[in-house]
Order: C-alpha cells, then sequence, then structure tokens
C-alpha cells in the first residue's frame, strides 16, 4: 500500500514537473516577466521569511517545549523586525538602489561640450500627423535621431491581432514646416510591442534570447532605404536585494522578413539605442550622492527644471555634439526652491555594451537663469515681431555650456531662432536670426535709436515712424494708430486741441 502511494506521488511530482517544464519551455516571455517581479520582489520576500522563520520557532520552542521566554522573545523580535522591514523596504532599499546607479555618475566642472541644434520636440509632433499622409494607424514612439537629423516614429496598424502600419521619417528645418515619408511594414511582419498573443514583439523576443526585457517607450523605428525597422533597446538585472538594470545590446525588427537580430552595441544603427530609461535612471540618481539623510531630505543632486517653456520636453534632449557624438542632454536645477540652470547633464545615446554608460554633470559657472526668466527676456526684447500675439517661444535648449537656442512660431511652424547666454549678460544677451541662419538684431530695439519704450517702438514724435504702407503695420500698431486718430479728431471738434 505504501509503493503504491510512493509510486504515485513520484508519478504527480514527474507529471507536474513535465507541465511546469513545458510550459517555462513555451512561454519564455510569460515567465521572464513572473522572474523579473520575483527578482525585484526579494528584497522584501526574504527578510520577511527569515523574520517569520525566527518568530515560528521561537514560538513552537515556546509551545512545544516551555522554554522560558521565547514566546516574549519572539513577540519582539517580531515587532522590532517589522519595523526594521519597513525602514529597509520603504526608505533604504530605494537609496541603495539609487546608489547603485549613482556609481556611473561623474561630477566635473569641465565645459559642456559644443552641441548641435536641432527643431524643438514638440513641433515635430505637431507635424508628425500631418506629415503621415493616408497611412491609417495610430503613432507611437517619436524620437530623434541626430545621425541623420530626422525625427522618427512608428504607426501602430488598428486591431488586435496586427502590427505596425508604417514607419514615419520627418527632415523638421529650424524654421518652417518639413516634410515626411513613410515605410510601409510587409503582411509578414506583424509585430509590435504590446502586440496580442502571437503579434507580440517582445514574445518574439523573448523565445530567441531569454531573461531580457524592455521598457515600451524606448522603442523606436526608422526607414533602412524602403525598409522598416524596429529597434527595441533591451535590458537586464543585476543584484539581487538591491536589483537594478543594465544594458543588454539591442534586438532589431525586420519590418519585411519579420525576423528579430541582436546586437550588443548601436554599430550600424542610427538613432538612441542606449536605453532612455536607464539614462533618466542614471540622471536622477544623483539624488544619492550625498548621505542617506541628504537624500532622505531632499539636500542633495539635482533636478529637472518645471517651468512651462519646456514642459512638454525637458529632460533627455537628443543632441549631436562637435565630435561627431550624440547624447541625452538634460538641464539641471538645484532641489529646492531655487530656478537657475546650475548644471548640464550628458550620457551617450548608443548603445556601447552591457554595463552603464558614464553619465557626467558639468556644474556651470556662471549658473544660467531659468528657461522662464529667458522665455520673458525673449518676448520683451522682439515682441515688435507681426502677429507676435500668435506665437510662443518653443524649448530652451543648450548648445554649449554657456548658451543657448530657442525657437519663435507655433506648434506647426517655425519662424525665428533666438541665441543667447545662458546668464542673460552681454552684447550678444539674446540675437534674433533668420531661417538661412543670418542675423537679424541682437536685444530690444526699444529705446535704441530714438524708439520710445513700449510696443510701439516709435519715435515719441506724433507723425514720425509711421509708414506710408499701412500693411507694414503690426495689429496693434494699426490698432494704436486709429485711437491716436480718433484722440486728435475728438480734440479738433471739440476745440480742445
Amino acid at each position: 500500500m505504501n509503493n503504491d502511494r510512493s509510486v504515485s506521488a513520484v508519478v504527480w511530482v514527474l507529471v507536474v514537473g513535465g507541465v511546469l517544464g513545458l510550459w517555462l519551455w513555451l512561454a519564455p516571455y510569460f515567465w521572464t516577466n513572473v522572474l523579473w517581479g520575483v527578482r525585484s520582489a526579494l528584497f522584501v520576500l526574504v527578510p520577511l521569511a527569515v523574520l517569520a522563520v525566527v518568530v515560528i520557532g521561537l514560538a513552537v520552542l515556546d509551545e512545544e517545549r516551555g522554554w522560558s521566554g521565547a514566546g516574549c522573545l519572539a513577540t519582539l523580535i517580531g515587532i522590532g523586525g517589522l519595523a526594521a522591514l519597513g525602514f529597509w523596504a520603504f526608505g533604504y532599499h530605494s537609496y541603495a538602489q539609487a546608489r547603485d546607479y549613482a556609481s556611473s555618475v561623474h561630477v566635473v566642472d569641465q565645459q559642456v561640450p559644443e552641441l548641435g541644434q536641432r527643431a524643438p520636440f514638440p513641433v515635430a509632433q505637431a507635424q508628425a500627423r500631418p506629415n503621415l499622409g493616408d497611412a491609417p494607424g495610430d503613432l507611437v514612439n517619436g524620437t530623434y535621431q541626430p545621425q541623420h537629423d530626422e525625427f522618427t516614429s512608428l504607426v501602430e496598424r488598428r486591431g488586435w491581432f496586427s502590427g505596425y502600419q508604417v514607419a514615419l521619417t520627418q527632415n523638421i528645418p529650424l524654421t518652417g514646416r518639413g516634410t515626411g515619408r513613410t515605410c510601409e511594414f510587409a503582411a509578414e511582419a506583424d509585430r509590435r510591442i504590446g502586440g496580442w498573443w502571437w503579434h507580440n514583439l517582445g514574445r518574439l523576443i523573448g523565445s530567441q534570447q531569454r531573461g531580457v526585457l524592455y521598457d515600451a517607450a524606448d522603442v523606436y523605428g526608422y526607414c533602412d532605404g524602403d525598409t522598416p525597422k524596429v529597434v527595441v533597446p533591451l535590458v537586464r538585472q543585476v543584484g539581487w536585494l538591491v536589483v537594478t538594470e543594465r544594458p543588454a545590446g539591442v534586438a532589431v525588427y525586420d519590418g519585411k522578413t519579420g525576423a528579430v537580430t541582436f546586437q550588443d552595441t548601436a554599430k550600424g544603427l542610427p538613432g538612441n539605442s542606449y536605453p532612455l530609461s536607464l539614462a533618466k535612471a542614471q540622471r536622477e540618481s544623483t539624488h544619492a550622492l550625498g548621505g542617506f539623510w541628504d537624500w532622505v531630505w531632499n539636500r542633495a543632486g539635482w533636478d529637472t527644471d518645471e517651468d512651462e517653456t519646456n514642459s512638454a520636453n525637458n529632460a533627455e534632449f537628443a543632441l549631436p555634439t562637435k565630435d561627431n557624438r550624440t547624447v541625452y542632454t538634460t538641464l539641471l536645477t538645484g532641489r529646492g526652491s531655487a530656478t537657475s540652470i546650475s548644471a548640464l547633464s550628458t550620457v551617450t545615446t548608443e548603445a556601447q555594451g552591457t554595463e552603464l554608460a558614464p553619465l557626467t554633470v558639468h556644474r556651470l559657472n556662471p549658473s544660467w537663469v531659468s528657461p522662464g526668466a529667458i522665455d520673458s527676456r525673449i518676448k520683451a526684447d522682439y515682441q515688435d515681431l507681426p502677429n507676435w500675439q500668435n506665437y510662443k517661444v518653443l524649448e530652451v535648449a543648450p548648445i554649449s555650456g554657456d548658451r543657448w537656442v530657442a525657437s519663435i512660431g507655433n506648434d506647426q511652424n517655425l519662424l525665428y531662432r533666438v541665441q543667447g547666454t545662458g546668464n542673460l549678460q552681454g552684447d550678444q544677451a539674446t540675437c534674433l536670426y533668420r531661417a538661412d541662419n543670418s542675423l537679424i538684431r541682437c536685444g530690444s530695439v526699444a529705446d535704441q535709436n530714438g524708439n520710445s519704450v513700449g510696443t510701439e517702438y516709435g519715435t515719441g514724435q506724433p507723425d514720425a515712424g509711421i509708414p506710408t504702407d499701412l500693411g507694414q503695420l503690426t495689429d496693434q500698431q494699426l490698432a494704436d494708430l486709429q485711437r491716436r486718430v480718433s484722440e486728435e479728431i475728438g480734440r479738433r471738434l471739440t476745440g480742445t486741441g
């Protein structure tokens, strides 16, 4: 009888083990997500399991063997252990994770390398829809590729069991409208990130390379001639009680054949193949550059600026450098009430291996004023531009350690570029440029060459400065002229003039 039970138990173990093994083999993507979740939770599960074993063990000793004080000790250890676990789980663990990422951060007083210019990212997003033509689908995952000065987006095909429709490539000039072209995915390439069942690109990647995952926001596409490609920057986990992520190469999905290939570096790939999510984690880890209590009380590191000027895109500007590299660049402010830009961070946009890329924080001396202050100065200096009330300042981005560039226009059209100094000092604190990069002027015309202070910018004489062609006047100038004429007529009719 006992032998039959033993045989049955062994059979059940083999059956269950076989089913689990088959499931593990057939569903690598599912199990990768499960194992990632379990590993990420070990910092709580392991201490909790140890605490439970100790407390239960002491309680058993007190119950069965009558060890004096074991039950009281179990209670004390349980209460103290839970308090320590709370401190670890909800406080120190996050600090320890940030410290791990901060190991890649270097703070220097050296100047940021000279950076290239690009059109504001919000403008590229706004122009993507009209540049898409008649391609049906939904825009996702827009990115800038400094190597080719192009903005790219993926378009998802509508439907539950479908992949991508097209990849959109845009060339957006520094001023004016841009142009776009698309390359279409073949019927065989019917997978996408987040797709259903066999249309899920993540499942295809997981079946060929286990143990790695990705952040959907890091994924981007581009057109390799007429062939669309989807680039998926991959990450892996390191550590056990303090689990963080590291680069794990990239997966490249071919939009014609539906095949996926893997490579460790960005060789041959345009775009931002170094995970943006890791660059963000490294930047935020500057909060842990001080001690634990500095981290608790927000006394260390830098934050991004929160001014409305850059609210659509205030971190990780993908910009080219003069030495043919590309970097994520972010304007940083000190923590607390400070709004001045006191540092710039840079980290490569190109996957280079399986370790964190160095992130450099360049301290600025002197510090810059805030993007909001730059916005206000631009409006004060150039409010005489025709139809200024219909324009706004778009995206203040760095071009060096002491200079910035911004655009004037609206979400669909860029009309002017403005460059200036970070501290808004000097003869070229702000300078206005045309589309061809030719200089219009530096600074305001108010109180210059006889111009009055205010929005009229006349010479202060009643009839001076009025052009023969009234079409040259802005709406505001024309309204002001009409007001002055009405007042003069009223004075003459009443004899008070």
